[in-house]
C-alpha cells in the first residue's frame, strides 16, 4: 500500500549496532538544529531521556508537543527530511499536539529548518526528482498504473470522507456555509460539503456555456458527478475514465438517476477516444486532472481536446492544483503528494500552462479567464479529514483488510489512516500558506468569441 523512501529502506538493511550509531547521530545533530533554527513559534519533544524544549513560548499561540515512540524519527529526518518527517507520522514514531501546527510551524522556520536536509538526503531527493521528471513519463501503461494508485483504492473507503456526489476536488464555499472559514468561525454544519460541491459543479458548467441538447467531453469521470448534473441540465455527456472503480459507480449512479441514455463512459485513456467522436463536442470540462497529464503530453492532450471538440463556439474548461509563479519550476522534486497518493504528477503555474497551449495547439484557443479558488482548498480538506476520522469504523476496516489482506496486519492499517489524515493536514496547510492553489482555466474558440462580442 505505501514504500518508504530509498534513504530509510538502505538503513532498515544496516546491522543494528550501525542503524544505533546512526539514530544517535542524527538526533545530536536535530537538536543541534532545532536549538537555534525554532524562530517562531514554540516546539517541546518529548522521548526517553526527557522533555526537550524550543523555540520561546507564546500568548497567541500554543506549544507544539511531539511525543517521541521511536528513535527512528531522526534517522528518517537525516535520511529523507520531509518525506522523512511524512514517513515517521505514519508509522507511528511520533505523535503530535496538532499535525496542523507542526506544519506551520515548519512553514514559519523553514529557512533555518533547511539545515536539516543533509547532504544524504538532498542525494535521495536528486535522485527521485531524476526518476519522476526522466522517467515517469505519462505513456498508456504509466497513466494507467497512476490512476490505479490514486483512484482505485475502494469506492467505500472515498465515501467515507467525499460528500453525496463524491466529488474528489476543491469546493466553493459561499455566505449560506459561512465562507471560507465557516467550520471554524461557526462550526461545521451538515449538508455544507454538499452545498459547496454542487455551488463549484455549477460554476464550471456554467463557464463552459452548456445549454440543452448540447454535448460535453469529460476527461477524467471522477464518480460523476459532474456528468449526472450536465445530463440533468439537458446535455449528453461522454466522460473518460482510467478506474474501473469510477465507471462503475457513474454507470450505476446515471442508471438510478434515470440518466444512463445521456451519459456514456469510456474506460480508456484520452488518447484511444473513438475515432467517431471528432468535432462532436461543445465543451471540455477536466477537473483536477490535467496534473497527471505533465508538460511532456501537453501536445497530445490538447491536441486530444482540439481533435474532440467542434470548429465553432466550443469552450474548454480546466482546474488544477497549481504552483505559485515564483515557486514554480518546470522540474518538480518528489515529495509526499507525489510519493504517496499521486506518482508523476506535475503542477502548472497560472500562467506556465496557458503558454503552453498556445505553444501546442497555436491559434486553435483563446484563453478567456483565469480563476483562483485555493482559499476554498484548506475547508475541503478539514471537512474530508473530519469525515474520514468519523466514518473510521470496524466496517470499512474490515473491507480494507478483505481487500489487501496486508492490511490484517495492525501497523500498517494505523500507517494506511495516518497517511490519509497527514494528506489532509499537509494539503490544507500548504494551500492555506499560499505554497500551492487551485487554478480555473477557460478558452473558447476564437471564432464563438466574435460571436459573443
Amino acid at each position: 500500500m505505501h514504500s518508504s523512501t530509498i534513504g530509510f529502506n538502505l538503513f532498515a538493511s544496516l546491522p543494528s549496532r550501525f542503524r544505533d550509531a546512526l539514530v544517535a547521530y542524527a538526533r545530536a545533530r536535530a537538536f543541534d538544529i532545532l536549538a537555534p533554527a525554532i524562530e517562531v513559534g514554540h516546539l517541546i519533544i518529548e522521548d526517553d531521556e526527557g522533555e526537550h524544549v524550543f523555540g520561546v513560548p507564546s500568548s497567541d499561540r500554543e506549544a507544539v508537543r511531539l511525543v517521541i515512540n521511536s528513535p527512528d524519527v531522526w534517522a528518517r529526518l537525516f535520511l529523507s527530511y520531509d518525506i522523512g518527517l511524512s514517513e515517521a507520522y505514519m508509522q507511528g514514531d511520533f505523535d503530535v499536539s496538532s499535525l496542523q501546527s507542526l506544519l506551520n510551524l515548519w512553514l514559519d522556520n523553514r529557512t533555518t529548518l533547511g539545515y536539516f536536509s543533509s547532504t544524504i538526503s538532498a542525494t535521495f531527493a536528486y535522485c527521485s526528482a531524476v526518476a519522476i521528471n526522466c522517467l515517469g513519463k505519462q505513456d498508456l501503461s504509466m497513466s494507467k498504473l497512476n490512476v490505479e494508485v490514486a483512484y482505485d483504492v475502494s469506492n467505500d473507503l472515498y465515501q467515507r470522507f467525499l460528500s453525496k456526489e463524491m466529488m474528489y476536488s476543491c469546493a466553493i464555499w459561499g455566505d449560506e456555509e459561512n465562507g471560507v472559514r465557516g467550520d471554524l468561525t461557526h462550526g461545521p454544519t451538515p449538508g455544507d460539503l454538499e452545498a459547496a460541491q454542487l455551488r463549484k459543479i455549477r460554476h464550471i458548467l456554467k463557464k463552459a456555456r452548456l445549454r440543452p441538447g448540447d454535448r460535453l467531453l469529460e476527461i477524467g469521470s471522477g464518480w460523476g458527478a459532474m456528468s449526472l448534473e450536465a445530463a440533468r441540465m439537458g446535455c449528453t455527456v461522454d466522460t473518460v475514465t482510467l478506474s474501473s472503480e469510477q465507471k462503475s459507480m457513474t454507470e450505476h449512479r446515471a442508471e438510478l438517476a434515470g440518466l444512463g441514455d445521456r451519459i456514456r463512459v469510456h474506460l480508456c485513456d484520452y488518447r484511444e477516444l473513438p475515432r467517431d467522436l471528432e468535432n462532436s463536442f461543445d465543451a471540455l470540462v477536466s477537473c483536477e486532472m490535467i496534473e497527471a497529464v505533465g508538460p511532456r503530453h501537453y501536445r497530445e492532450y490538447f491536441g486530444t481536446i482540439d481533435w474532440a471538440l467542434k470548429n465553432d463556439r466550443a469552450t474548454v474548461v480546466i482546474t488544477s492544483t497549481s504552483q505559485p509563479e515564483n515557486r514554480y519550476k518546470d522540474y518538480q522534486p518528489d515529495d509526499f503528494a507525489r510519493h504517496y497518493h499521486w506518482p508523476n504528477t506535475h503542477l502548472p503555474s497560472a500562467t506556465s500552462l496557458a503558454v503552453a497551449v498556445q505553444k501546442v495547439v497555436p491559434g486553435k484557443f483563446v484563453l478567456e479567464s483565469i480563476e483562483d479558488h485555493g482559499i476554498h482548498y484548506p475547508r475541503t480538506l478539514r471537512e474530508w479529514g473530519r469525515r474520514l476520522d468519523k466514518n473510521w469504523d470496524i466496517r470499512i476496516v474490515t473491507h480494507l483488510q478483505e481487500r489487501y489482506p496486508e492490511l490484517q496486519d495492525k501497523r500498517r492499517l494505523e500507517a494506511f489512516r495516518r497517511k490519509w489524515m497527514y494528506m489532509f493536514a499537509y494539503a490544507e496547510v500548504g494551500y492555506a500558506r499560499a505554497y500551492s492553489s487551485l487554478n480555473c482555466w477557460a478558452w473558447t474558440r476564437p471564432v464563438r468569441l466574435k460571436l459573443l462580442s
